[in-house]
């Protein structure tokens, strides 16, 4: 229990630009991986939700896309996942890394906290690793110049520094209720959809230009025989020329992609894992409605 003798439950949400480290924090709070990264932009494309467990309760921690400028139908709809998730979490956690000055989109987000009137702020500098303290120090009068926060607490998700400290602050600020999931759940992402995720984020290493964001994943099937699954599926890109350079040379870039997802997919599944994958080309379906419909989006 708490120190008040309290069980506590709730749902806490990390807002920030894109890059500022979410997904990496998710993932260490979790303590595992649930959520995929890359330094590329747009990389959470939906609210997955990672479940933090401790004696004195149960954190629901919603990862949501980088706010951002829309400049597609598919931008649009990522906004509004992270407007829908602030409506309805009870705490939310204001992200800004240590290395970075507080600049205008920084400022645009903070206001946007407007739209989770409900919810507590707290507000954390992410990537304190990454810099020297005396930076840290001046980025946490920064931040707590912004406006009013429950706590402001500086991070590291590598180091696994001050993350107890968070995880403490955020339930305290909890609702009173009992656990929202079993105690040895980790996350609700199905094991298609984090499957998908590996494949995109194994794609998007190396991946340049406009490609990360014209790329998507759909598995079309998964079936298991004799110890051995066997899963079909596709990355789909906006032109036959972003289809090439995903193929690479001799399908030489693809084979990478399938070596780099099968081995994060065998320990997940448990089993040896046979992965086809194929590239396919919906034209401009980051502005389709119904291809971003058939997406998942």
């Amino acid at each position: 229990m708490s120190d008040d003798g309290v069980y506590r439950s709730g749902f806490l949400t990390f807002v920030g630009r894109p890059n500022v480290g979410k997904s990496t924090l998710m993932n260490a709070l979790v303590g595992e991986k649930v959520a995929i990264t890359s330094p590329k932009p747009q990389t959470t494309r939906r609210a997955i939700r990672g479940i933090v467990n401790r004696p004195n309760g149960q954190l629901v921690v919603v990862d949501t896309p980088g706010m951002h400028r829309p400049r597609t139908l598919l931008g649009q709809r990522l906004n509004d996942v992270v407007a829908t998730t602030l409506s309805d979490v009870d705490v939310v956690g204001f992200c800004v890394p240590a290395g970075e000055p507080i600049g205008p989109g920084d400022k645009f987000l903070h206001k946007r906290l407007d739209d989770a009137p409900r919810a507590k702020r707290i507000a954390i500098v992410t990537k304190i690793d990454a810099v020297p303290k005396e930076r840290v120090a001046a980025q946490l009068l920064a931040v707590s110049a912004l406006g009013e926060w429950a706590s402001v607490i500086p991070v590291s998700a590598v180091d696994g520094l001050q993350l107890d400290v968070l995880v403490s602050e955020a339930l305290a600020l909890m609702p009173r209720g009992p656990s929202l999931y079993a105690l040895d759940t980790v996350t609700d992402e199905t094991d298609e959809q984090r499957i998908a995720e590996y494949i995109r984020e194994a794609a998007l290493e190396g991946a340049r230009e406009e490609l990360p964001h014209s790329l998507a994943v759909t598995i079309d099937d998964m079936e298991e025989q004799e110890g051995m699954t066997r899963i079909f599926a596709n990355l789909w890109v906006e032109r036959d020329s972003q289809r090439i350079i995903m193929i690479g040379s001799k399908g030489s870039r693809l084979k990478e992609i399938g070596t780099t997802a099968r081995a994060q997919i065998e320990p997940l599944l448990g089993t040896k894992v046979f992965l086809s994958l194929h590239v396919k080309v919906a034209k401009e379906w980051q502005r389709d409605p119904k291809q971003l419909g058939r997406l998942g989006f």
